[in-house]
């Protein structure tokens, strides 16, 4: 029994050498931090800081599934209008009725018969459905509709939970900061805390993109209108007064030619047609002799 309790005395009093002596150790040590020390404390930090993460990202993943799940909603429409002008007018009123934005609108004339055009819109989720109704109906012939979503409602809870683990692990950090004395500690320290905001930056990036996205839905309408062009008559080319004294002047010129061109032939042929006139009056006047001698 006395030894027990003289066993229980020794290690209650080697307890106490060991507390104090720890104490005494956290105090004369003050802010100096050593590099190693840092370093440990760092790692120490960010595997907490993993380990808490995927226990966070459990209980709000299972908190957010029963509130509004996170879906990026993309649509393409494909359709034939009656009037494209109106048609197209048409559907920005809606975007601004609805309070979104245009991001691309174009035009294409390639015959007068064919006019089509695309118009890429952002429309706020909770109009998404009815501003698709609402283009539908300007289309006189549905060609084509395809819908799609993506649901990121995991991945923003997992990017929250990640942004929450490295802002305690950059607040530790900023702690460490505060306190160092020596250069290469604070050397350390920098170059470890510019890291972390580097990792926050993107992380943050990313959740504001996802924000963005689910917040406003994209929808891209192809329009086509196919018209039936009537042709008007075109008195500009009829021309009957001028083109009858064109032709007259024609018909007066191919006269003259014609003359210019006998004139031409029988005064420059005068001698040849004289010489054979001559020889043929002889021939018929030897042949009409012997007729008579006969």
């Amino acid at each position: 029994m006395k030894k027990g309790i003289l066993l229980l005395l020794l290690t209650s009093l080697f307890m106490t050498a060991c507390s104090s002596n720890n104490s005494g150790k956290g105090e004369s040590s003050g802010g100096n931090y050593n590099s190693a020390e840092i370093s440990d404390h760092v790692e120490m930090d960010m595997a907490k800081a993993e380990l808490s993460n995927s226990d966070t990202a459990t209980e709000s993943e299972e908190m957010k599934i029963t509130s509004d799940r996170m879906i990026i909603h993309q649509a393409q429409l494909q359709v034939k209008v009656k009037n494209f002008d109106k048609a197209q007018l048409n559907i920005e009123k809606k975007v601004k009725q609805y309070g979104g934005y245009i991001v691309e609108s174009n035009t294409y004339r390639e015959t007068e018969e064919t006019v089509s055009g695309m118009i890429i819109v952002r429309i706020p989720e909770k109009h998404f459905q009815t501003f698709l109704n609402d283009a539908e109906e300007q289309a006189t012939e549905i060609l084509g509709r395809n819908v799609t979503g993506q649901d990121v409602t995991e991945e923003y809870v997992d990017l929250e939970s990640r942004l929450k683990s490295k802002k305690a692990v950059e607040e530790r950090l900023l702690n460490f900061m505060a306190d160092a004395k020596k250069t290469e500690d604070l050397l350390k320290i920098s170059s470890d805390l510019a890291k972390v905001q580097e990792e926050i930056e993107v992380i943050a990036g990313r959740m504001k993109y996802l924000e963005n996205q689910t917040s406003f839905s994209t929808v891209e309408i192809r329009m086509t209108e196919t018209r039936v062009v009537i042709p008007g008559i075109d008195s500009k080319d009829l021309n009957t007064w001028e083109k009858t004294k064109k032709q007259f002047v024609d018909s007066m010129n191919f006269i003259l030619a014609a003359c210019s061109a006998l004139v031409v032939f029988f005064v420059g042929n005068l001698p040849v047609i004289v010489l054979l006139l001559l020889i043929v009056g002889v021939i018929f006047f030897v042949l009409k002799k012997r007729k008579k001698d006969v």
